[in-house]
């Protein structure tokens, strides 16, 4: 599968019906918007990782699988590869937090620690695709990968069709992709808006250049959305440049701040990377004029540097430190 259409999302929503699909799509408590969230976090795994996984794991043959992942990936192979009767390798660099790392060893999968880069977790990856025959599963630069994570816009859409845009957690660009994909095929009115952190952004900074570059990987708040886009991108890279209405990125400050309002008003439990749209919708920086809808996209996270976060406390993330602010403050 070279390109991804319409009609592979629908192929994907057949193979995903009952096992990863329908996720429960909830008004959320802040009153800045009509705000709609899309809880991909009540997935098996804990996050939207699984659609595409699951998708792709079902359509390979062989006795085993390889990918690199930051974590969310890693562990819907890893579930999907269980499920399914296969072998798992998950290659990861050592910024993957533990929490994340363990959850993918309790499914199975045997986990390598490479380097300190998602670059050098796919060199691994790659090596042993050739060493061992493995089959490699990109997290975002895979046609059934992107098929699968755009049965989520499919169902948002099909859900609520009023919406005036969706906002996108933007890391490799396969869900932004998928996502985009459907939106622009069933309801092309609908704006879709990827966004990123502004510590290593791999795809914003690609976008802005006309091609795929290398960032440096950073730690963050929102660490599901580190590492590379590969400089060899073939689909999700073109995808976001062609289909994606605008792309915005917000700090860890306002990350932090849009945790806290998930947590306090939502009463939801949510890594960073699922609230960067609501802390682009608290900043000002997406401006919408109808309902909007975002992804939480996932809540594998460490519990103890959330508790720092939703209890006001200071974080450090590497050389720098996010200034705790108590909620309501």
């Amino acid at each position: 599968m070279d390109q991804v259409t319409i009609e592979d999302v629908q192929a994907a929503a057949a193979v995903l019906r009952g096992r990863a699909d329908a996720t429960p799509l909830v008004p959320s408590v802040w009153a800045g918007a009509d705000l709609w969230l899309k809880l991909e976090i009540c997935q098996p795994i804990g996050a939207f990782k699984l659609r595409g996984a699951l998708n792709a794991v079902a359509g390979i043959d062989g006795p085993g699988v390889v990918c690199c992942s930051t974590g969310n990936h890693g562990r819907g192979v890893a579930w999907a590869a269980r499920d399914l009767g296969k072998r798992a390798v998950v290659c990861m660099s050592s910024l993957v937090p533990e929490a994340k790392v363990a959850g993918i060893r309790a499914l199975g999968a045997d986990v390598r620690i490479v380097g300190r880069s998602q670059d050098d977790a796919l060199a691994e990856a790659q090596r042993l695709v050739e060493a061992e025959g493995l089959v490699e599963i990109s997290p975002f630069d895979d046609a059934r990968v992107i098929a699968g994570q755009g049965t989520i816009g499919a169902e948002l859409v099909t859900e609520k069709p009023d919406l005036d845009a969706i906002l996108v957690p933007l890391s490799g660009g396969g869900l932004a992709a998928g996502v985009a994909l459907a939106v622009k095929a069933l309801h092309p009115s609908v704006r879709v808006i990827g966004v990123s952190m502004d510590r290593g952004a791999a795809m914003a900074e690609s976008l802005r250049a006309g091609r795929p570059v290398e960032v440096e990987e950073l730690p963050s708040l929102a660490d599901s959305l580190g590492g590379g886009i590969g400089m060899a991108n073939r689909l999700s890279f073109p995808m976001c440049r062609d289909l994606l209405d605008d792309v915005v990125q917000v700090t860890e400050a306002e990350v932090y701040r849009a945790m806290q309002v998930h947590y306090w008003e939502d009463r939801l439990v949510t890594e960073g990377a699922s609230c960067v749209g609501l802390a682009a919708l608290m900043t000002g920086k997406v401006r919408v004029d109808g309902p909007v809808a975002t992804i939480l996209t996932g809540r594998n996270l460490d519990m103890a540097q959330f508790t720092r976060v939703v209890s006001g406390h200071d974080v450090n993330l590497g050389d720098m430190t996010v200034e705790g602010v108590a909620y309501g403050t």
